[in-house]
């Protein structure tokens, strides 16, 4: 599948992909039908607003499992950088997933990299039970990304 030049919509296939967790474990998303999967993408490791992002998505997993709903973190940092980020924020359960090589690919593949940047939009893309795009946001870089919005979103998608 080419590179978007715009944000995935809803109602399209959501390309599938296989990246590495922060624990060196192998994520793919086609092996997840069934479930609806929460693409969070990040920019960055090691920035405030992408750490508060994360530890929502790790605050509130009970719930969005219980919204049959698995949550992966995805930036452009290698897994190392993703397993000690991780750690040193006390996380324990989500997925950090590593676009880092080739660099941003699964973030071009939706159409969210920033060339002149290096890195993702921050973005959430809630991909449903049969593989397709429910819900989309981008975000600003500054902007946290509301968890209550997505929560609410996806009891609305049941």
């Amino acid at each position: 599948m080419a590179d978007r030049n715009e944000p995935i919509t809803i109602g399209e296939e959501a390309p599938d992909f296989t990246l590495k967790d922060q624990k060196g474990k192998q994520f793919t998303l086609s092996k997840q039908k069934g479930k609806r999967v929460l693409l969070s993408f990040q920019p960055l490791a090691w920035t405030a607003i992408c750490q508060n992002q994360m530890k929502a998505l790790e605050e509130h997993l009970d719930t969005l499992k219980a919204l049959n709903t698995v949550p992966v973190g995805l930036s452009v940092d290698s897994v190392p950088s993703k397993k000690m980020w991780a750690q040193s924020m006390g996380l324990k359960n989500l997925k950090m997933l590593a676009d880092f090589w080739p660099h941003g690919a699964v973030a071009k593949l939706y159409g969210l990299f920033r060339e002149t940047d290096g890195f993702s939009e921050r973005a959430n893309i809630i991909v449903d039970e049969k593989g397709k795009v429910a819900w989309a946001k981008v975000y600003e870089i500054s902007q946290l990304p509301d968890i209550h919005e997505i929560i609410e979103t996806l009891k609305k998608l049941k």
